[in-house]
């Protein structure tokens, strides 16, 4: 299994997407969208997670692959 990948607000204007740990985002978008897009193939492509986060706080959580099965609960 990769990296989650994570959507969030770049500081000097529109979206990256980073995997979980890493300090430099992957690429920069002009719009979430396209970052989502791109990120939910990166996602897909190893088998991670996908978040949208917005202003520290998760938004949506989207899995490619690490889904127990059966489900717990």
């Amino acid at each position: 299994m990769g990296k989650n990948q994570h959507i969030t607000p770049h500081p000097n204007g529109g979206y990256q997407v980073k995997g979980a740990g890493n300090s430099k985002a992957t690429k920069i978008f002009n719009t979430q969208y396209e970052a989502i897009q791109y990120g939910r193939d990166i996602a897909i492509n190893q088998k991670s997670e996908l978040l949208h986060n917005k202003q520290g706080r998760i938004r949506e959580k989207n899995s490619y692959g690490n889904d127990p099965y059966p489900p717990r609960g």
